[in-house]
């Protein structure tokens, strides 16, 4: 018997729970209210109930927008269910706004018929006037369609929290511990580990502690104990039929940090990891910087470029060299990629995209940086691109990097984006003893050596470490002859580097598995093709239609270049393709020019991931459209 059955003995006395197959929670408020919190030990608890989840941080891009207003709102979603979960949700099944700015910005994603909670406490004349509202939507029949739990939660927070003397701005910070606990209620989830995490946050101050852990326990019992509204009642969402194993959730940054430490364990190697803060970017180099006993060092750099020259120094000294950032940081890391492609070293550069151009939209996400990795460098400069399709399929994209760097000596971008990056799912925990090492092995013997000798099967050139006797060694950006390492400025030469570069990636593609199909069969009436986040709604509204009979088939592609080596030969057995992308058309270009298939667009560009209805009616009219 589960915990969550043990609650469920004690119901409420003239209450049931509603059995639910899953839900869609959106927590919404003012970006002090710190609905990320309370969004994060939502999931840790239903993590613990053993409900499959996915989840989507949504915040503002201003460190502190005015209180109280719409750019303000950050906003946490949770979808969770006994069944798989592929997407953070579509519509919300329930919504938590606790002011008006909140309730402004989502209701319109609310279902009809959902659920509403609001914080009435915040509902002021001067709160409405800043979030845009004539009238209070509490009294104009705006919100009629929705079933509403009005309540003050604030005035109530204030009430638990009297006995530790706090004073209300500390107080009232404590109000989404009341709301978390109303909604505990609400879900039937447990907090103890809630009231543990604060313990342990507040070991410092423990009234702080005590008070937050009074104000959720006092949130629970309201729910506990009130009289809800007709057709309001507690929720059972039963534990999800999922495989065996040690599960933990996991953000797409934290899993791609492990799977950096064990590709470099995979390959014998120390790492330098350089970075410069930007959004979304930053907390990877706040978790390698936890984890630096375990074989990488890591260095916040003054900007941009200096971070990519630390981490091309590196490998040129024997460790990997990995670097990170957003699209505006990697353009200013461009030429120093090509000085790594051209002198041939191993370096990662992780690519966490968001909304653009320039600043453009630093906390929403965007896949727009397809062209930019694959064609963004000046004169012919091809190297790798591979891309994670969630979270935790950023563990094992990690580890390939590591290894196609190390195996072909070129860099390789690994693009995330900013869902992937601070969303959180279940993570089945591998068994590391199951990946096969990939050595690497340094030049150490000095007959006939020179840097650019090359393996005649990889293409890859030796890589020696400066100071081993007698392969000192000299590399630099100028163009070096083939034969010999030195510097050559010939025409035929040149010709030659160019060549022999770009054939080394294009073998990578005989290096990793064909092109399969997710979903679906070859050969069908439409074939969905898709990349990196736009994995889930694209996996589940495929799945939706084949069930209902239309001919579909769902592609995903990790490594964006070179291209799987099957991969046109399986787009020229459909007789349609569509391809779904939060961009302005990226990979459609690409597919397009590379094997002259049909291929159609969809494009969001608009800071949020696709909805499952977006693109199950976006393939109906496909499948519709007259040739």
């Amino acid at each position: 018997m589960t915990l969550i059955d043990k609650i469920l003995q004690n119901p409420v006395p003239g209450s049931a729970r509603e059995e639910l197959e899953s839900a869609v929670v959106r927590f919404a408020g003012d970006s002090g209210d710190g609905m990320q919190l309370t969004g994060d030990q939502f999931t840790l608890a239903t993590a613990i109930a053993g409900n499959d989840l996915a989840t989507f941080p949504d915040y503002p891009a201003e460190i502190r927008a005015p209180a109280g207003t719409t750019f303000g709102v950050s906003s946490f979603q949770i979808n969770f269910g006994a069944r798989r979960i592929m997407t953070s949700g579509d519509q919300f099944d329930t919504l938590v706004a606790m002011n008006p700015a909140a309730l402004y910005v989502e209701a319109s994603n609310l279902k009809p018929g959902g659920l509403l909670i609001v914080d009435t406490g915040s509902f002021t004349e001067r709160n409405l006037r800043k979030a845009g509202y004539d009238t209070n939507p509490l009294h104009d029949g705006s919100i009629d369609k929705f079933r509403t739990i009005a309540i003050d939660i604030s005035a109530m927070t204030l009430e638990a929290v009297k006995p530790f003397g706090l004073s209300q701005k500390d107080a009232l910070r404590c109000k989404n511990l009341w709301t978390l606990g109303f909604v505990y209620w609400l879900f039937g989830r447990q907090r103890h580990a809630t009231q543990q995490w604060l313990k342990t946050k507040f070991a410092k101050r423990p009234d702080i502690a005590d008070a937050n852990i009074a104000a959720l326990n006092a949130g629970h019992a309201m729910a506990e104990t009130a009289e809800l509204p007709s057709g309001v009642h507690g929720y059972h969402i039963a534990p999800a039929e999922i495989v065996p194993g040690t599960y933990r959730t996991v953000t797409g940054t934290q899993a791609l940090a492990w799977g950096l430490i064990h590709g470099l364990k995979l390959a014998g190697l120390d790492a330098l990891f350089a970075s410069y803060p930007i959004t979304p970017a930053s907390p990877l180099l706040h978790v390698l910087a936890q984890n630096q006993h375990l074989g990488i060092t890591t260095f916040q750099a003054e900007d941009e470029i200096a971070a990519v020259g630390a981490a091309i120094g590196a490998s040129f000294a024997g460790t990997l060299g990995i670097t990170s950032s957003s699209g505006p940081g990697i353009a200013l890391k461009g030429e120093a990629i090509g000085l790594a492609l051209s002198a041939e070293l191993p370096l990662i550069i992780v690519n966490s995209q968001r909304g653009g151009p320039s600043t453009g939209l630093p906390t929403k996400t965007e896949q727009s940086d397809l062209y930019q990795a694959v064609y963004g460098r000046n004169a012919d400069a091809p190297l790798c691109v591979l891309s994670a399709r969630s979270a935790a399929d950023c563990f094992d994209v990690a580890i390939e990097a590591v290894r196609i760097a190390t195996k072909y000596m070129t860099p390789v971008i690994l693009l995330t984006d900013g869902y992937i990056a601070n969303a959180a799912e279940p993570w089945r925990i591998p068994e590391l003893d199951q990946y096969a090492p990939f050595a690497v092995e340094f030049r150490t013997e000095k007959a006939g050596f020179h840097p650019f000798l090359r393996n005649p099967e990889t293409l890859a050139r030796v890589w020696a470490k400066p100071g081993t006797p007698g392969l000192e060694h000299r590399i630099g950006g100028i163009e070096r002859n083939f034969d010999t390492g030195h510097i050559s400025y010939d025409p035929d030469n040149h010709h030659k580097m160019t060549k022999i570069r770009a054939a080394k990636i294009d073998g990578i593609a005989a290096d990793v598995p064909e092109q399969a199909i997710e979903i679906g069969q070859a050969g069908a009436r439409l074939g969905v093709v898709g990349w990196g986040s736009t994995y889930g709604p694209i996996n589940r509204a495929v799945d939706n239609l084949i069930r209902r009979g239309h001919g579909v088939a769902h592609i995903h592609v990790r490594n964006i270049w070179p291209l799987p080596r099957n991969l046109g030969s399986l787009l020229k057995g459909f007789d349609r393709i569509l391809v779904p992308e939060m961009n302005n058309g990226q990979l459609v270009t690409l597919l397009r020019a590379q094997y002259l298939v049909d291929a159609r667009g969809l494009n969001k560009i608009a800071g949020q991931p696709f909805k499952i209805a977006e693109i199950e009616t976006a393939i109906l009219a496909e499948l519709e459209r007259t040739p």
